[in-house]
């Protein structure tokens, strides 16, 4: 899988499940850009793993800042 076909999965998640309204571009910071609070987030970490059948590790979650690191760790964990 691309890292755009993930993005647009990322993107789709975001519309239905926490309300994003926009273009979800790699640079947008999850927090600041997408006004996630921890509710949110929790809810698009979950989303994420149902939609690409992954297990984020809280380890690696921790280190996700922006929509371009959730696609990196999206792509790693499929390829895995």
């Amino acid at each position: 899988m691309t890292s755009s076909e993930i993005l647009a999965g990322i993107e789709l998640v975001a519309r239905e499940h926490v309300d994003f309204v926009g273009e979800l571009r790699p640079e947008m910071r999850l927090v600041e850009d997408l006004e996630l609070d921890s509710l949110k987030a929790l809810t698009l970490a979950i989303e994420v793993e149902n939609r690409f059948q992954i297990r984020l590790d809280p380890e690696v979650e921790a280190e996700i800042d922006t929509v371009g690191d959730l696609v990196d760790v999206v792509g790693r964990l499929l390829a895995d």
